[in-house]
């Protein structure tokens, strides 16, 4: 399998990397063993991207992934991490905090929780509008000169910011939300990367379940995030069934499932594009593991652009307070 390097500072990776969100937070209950299996299975299979915050769970995450990795070689292991997302004890959100002190004391945390010396990628998860990137890249930067961190990265901001953090220091990716259903990056952030040769860590390749076959048989409970999710709700969800009706006749002439045709098109778009994959299961990683047998057709490519053009999705990726925190929503 050819590996991906991200951006022209990062690492070499696996062609999917697993995000660890969902076992610790925001799609309800997971189950902790099946967690460390799906971990195992992931890293077995030759994935070694692990993706994660220390706000997932506030820190249990970070906990998970250090449990999972006991007697395996830590250099085989790319740790990327995401800081600043404050939450109170209930789990609500109180805002952001990327000052350079903040940021060098949730880094002593993050080293601490995770049982490492170092953390291969990190990166503020959004852009704390009371700092400027300089100061939280710089203090990053800091660490990455005293030996903590290998790599800087960062999340979910425009071409502006994007430009200003590379002045400071190289960048090794951007990870922003990327599906049929969510295609915003492609409007200046994408040329923008590879003008600067930064790599893309794509989340949401799935739009949270919603792009799979699953998504009729899933209950939502009260702390799943999709119970509030825009694109879920009522109107919104019943056309988003429809739009993906094409997608799931091509799936079935390809004798494939709905996610790994949608998983195959991110991998389409470029080398420097690395698909993140929010399995708790190992019963979804593997299938998420069987789009890499996929190369999709120019004329099913076409198909899907034309089908999927940017904002055919019904309703917005978050609620309205979280988009106005969404730098990249003004690139």
């Amino acid at each position: 399998m050819s590996l991906r390097h991200l951006g022209r500072s990062g690492p070499a990776c696996y062609p999917l990397g697993l995000g660890c969100m969902g076992m610790s937070d925001f799609y309800g209950p997971a189950d902790r063993g099946e967690s460390l299996a799906t971990i195992h299975a992931a890293l077995d299979a030759g994935i070694n991207v692990l993706d994660t915050g220390d706000f997932y769970g506030m820190g249990h995450n970070e906990l998970l992934i250090a449990e999972a990795l006991r007697g395996r070689a830590r250099d085989a292991v790319i740790m990327s991490v995401k800081f600043g997302a404050q939450r109170d004890p209930s789990g609500g959100w109180v805002g952001y905090d990327a000052r350079p002190a903040a940021v060098k004391t949730a880094l002593a945390y993050t080293l601490k929780r995770l049982n490492t010396d170092y953390v291969d990628i990190y990166r503020p998860a959004r852009l704390d509008p009371q700092v400027p990137i300089e100061d939280t890249v710089g203090a990053i930067a800091d660490m990455v000169t005293a030996g903590y961190v290998r790599a800087i990265g960062l999340s979910e901001v425009g071409s502006e910011t994007v430009r200003r953090a590379a002045q400071v220091h190289p960048i090794c990716d951007l990870q922003m939300e990327y599906s049929l259903l969510s295609r915003g990056l492609e409007k200046s952030l994408l040329g923008t990367c590879r003008e600067l040769g930064i790599g893309v860590t794509a989340y949401g390749v799935l739009s949270r379940g919603l792009i799979s076959d699953h998504w009729g048989r899933t209950k939502l409970t009260p702390r799943d995030f999709r119970s509030h999710a825009p694109r879920f709700q009522g109107a919104n969800a019943e056309r988003n069934r429809e739009i993906l009706e094409p997608l799931r006749a091509l799936a079935r002439s390809r004798n494939a499932t709905m996610a790994q045709i949608a998983i195959a098109w991110v991998l389409s778009r470029g080398d420097d594009i690395v698909p993140l994959i929010g399995a708790r299961k190992r019963e979804t990683l593997r299938e998420s593991l069987g789009a890499l047998a996929i190369t999709l057709s120019s004329a099913e490519l076409e198909t899907l652009d034309k089908v999927f053009p940017e904002g055919v999705a019904a309703g917005a990726r978050y609620a309205e307070p979280q988009m106005a925190h969404l730098d990249s929503e003004r690139q």
